[in-house]
């Protein structure tokens, strides 16, 4: 939940859409969670319990650890 996905995100919320959230840093999930996203556990709990899933990754490392870690 970098600068775009923090965006993404509240713009999502602004139309009406729910939002959950999860982030590598547990505490950049606190701004949206305060705006009415729900904020999941892990990606796993986070892709079990929505439609569509969007990720914002920085790099080769984040990408490997988001998907293919627990």
């Amino acid at each position: 939940l970098g600068r775009m996905g923090a965006a993404i995100a509240a713009r999502l919320m602004e139309v009406g859409h729910e939002v959950t959230v999860w982030n590598r840093s547990a505490d950049k999930t606190t701004p949206l969670a305060s705006a009415g996203a729900a904020v999941a556990a892990s990606p796993a709990e986070l892709a079990s319990t929505v439609e569509a899933v969007l990720t914002i990754l920085t790099d080769a490392d984040a990408i490997a650890a988001v998907y293919d870690g627990p």
